[in-house]
């Protein structure tokens, strides 16, 4: 396609629809395992502006299809959001939300429905344009990602048989063009004792004592992680505290802390797990160390167990999918992209990270709004988000399917 002017004009046509629609998301709860409504719903908009078809897997994703073409392209939202935390920290109810002529408050606005919004519209506008060319567009709003990333995927993969060609991160990223991310794992740390009365507490050996010593050499530990020039350090954080014991005037039998350790360049999960192992406290306290399991029930109630850890992924700056995001963005916008990464994790640590399709992240909304009080979007990210969405497929077909690889590396794995 030689002139994009339609495809903005056209976007910005759709400016206070997808706004609606993006306010209509935040408005129904969906927090993870209870996405049921917000999937019914985009399921109504996807019928509405004319996709192919729609499918609600047994795990409970939505996929729209557009076109019937030979490349299979897939763009991803998780549409399930973290809860609101402390209401009195919001000065706008977080479901009803805000929207004046530049931005939309509320749960989900960037992290990210926004996003959702954005495809959706995108379909409209391949549609009205008659952009379908030679591929299958498959936009899909997984579910469970905030409870377990990348988990959806290795249902829609594994399960549901797709297999895309490369799948385009809605994830939000201020405009800029995203080619990896760290990765991460849960860990336990677990000290055992023995309980006895808090009047006599020399009789028992308490275990909130034992994990005393373990938390600050953990807090020196994150201090010397590794570093990497474009994916950045590795780093570890202690975010839950736990205990068992008889009462409150008794020694505690059981202690355990939950750990967020962020994955760089060079680290595998085993090699994360024996450096907390060999700590001198862990070993002094005979303190188990292991990696915590993901089972809940996804809201069809289906089970798909997996380990909490997230492989870290990037794919190189002059990947064809790289380069059609880039090429497409200076046509659009008239400017040249910022290439960058995420800081947190999104679903690619199982695309990329465990399957090696190729992921690449572009995404109305910022990184620090995510989870954050009276998170926001901005009105014009999402107009430009539906319209590279609408001239990615395209424009990939025509410049740089043919130069995709056999297989992508994933620069950063470790096997």
């Amino acid at each position: 396609m030689e002139d994009f002017t339609k495809v903005l004009e056209l976007a910005y046509k759709y400016e206070q629809e997808i706004s609606n629609f993006l306010r209509d998301l935040i408005a129904i709860p969906s927090e993870s395992c209870k996405e049921e409504n917000v999937i019914l719903r985009i399921k109504k908009e996807m019928e509405d502006v004319g996709f192919d078809k729609v499918v609600i897997d047994p795990m409970g994703n939505i996929l729209g299809y557009i076109g019937h073409g030979k490349h299979i392209i897939a763009m991803d939202a998780h549409i399930d959001t973290v809860g609101i935390g402390d209401s009195s920290l919001w000065k706008y109810d977080p479901y009803l939300g805000y929207e004046d002529e530049e931005i939309i408050i509320g749960r989900g606005g960037s992290d990210q429905s926004g996003g959702m919004a954005a495809m959706v519209y995108a379909g409209k506008i391949i549609k009205e344009l008659g952009l379908v060319d030679d591929y299958t567009l498959i936009v899909v709003g997984s579910v469970q990602e905030e409870d377990c990333d990348g988990l959806c995927w290795q249902y829609i993969l594994n399960e549901d048989r797709l297999q895309p060609e490369f799948v385009v991160i809605t994830e939000p990223t201020d405009g800029k063009i995203y080619r990896g991310h760290r990765g991460r794992m849960e860990i336990k740390v677990t000290t055992k004792g023995i309980s006895c009365h808090g009047s006599a507490p020399e009789r028992g050996d308490n275990a909130i004592f034992k994990m005393a010593p373990i938390l600050t050499e953990l807090r020196a530990l994150h201090e010397n992680l590794n570093d990497h020039p474009f994916l950045g350090k590795g780093s570890l954080t202690v975010s839950e505290i736990f205990f068992t014991s008889p009462s409150r005037c008794a020694v505690a039998d059981s202690c355990w802390v939950s750990i967020d350790r962020r994955l760089t360049a060079g680290e595998t999960a085993e090699y994360a797990l024996q450096q907390i192992q060999n700590l001198p406290a862990v070993k002094a306290a005979h303190a188990e160390v292991t990696l915590y399991a993901y089972e809940r029930p996804s809201y069809t109630n289906l089970v798909y167990p997996t380990d909490a850890y997230f492989p870290t992924w990037l794919i190189e700056e002059d990947h064809p999918v790289c380069k059609t995001l880039e090429e497409a963005h200076k046509r659009l916008f008239k400017t040249d992209p910022v290439v960058d990464k995420w800081t947190f994790s999104t679903n690619g640590v199982s695309i990329m990270g465990r399957y090696g399709i190729p992921c690449i992240g572009f995404g109305p909304g910022h990184e620090d709004q995510a989870h954050a009080p009276n998170e926001r979007t901005w009105k014009k990210e999402l107009v430009n988000a539906a319209a590279m969405y609408a001239v990615i497929p395209i424009f990939y077909t025509h410049g740089y399917a043919d130069k995709m690889p056999e297989a992508t590396e994933n620069l950063v794995r470790v096997d």
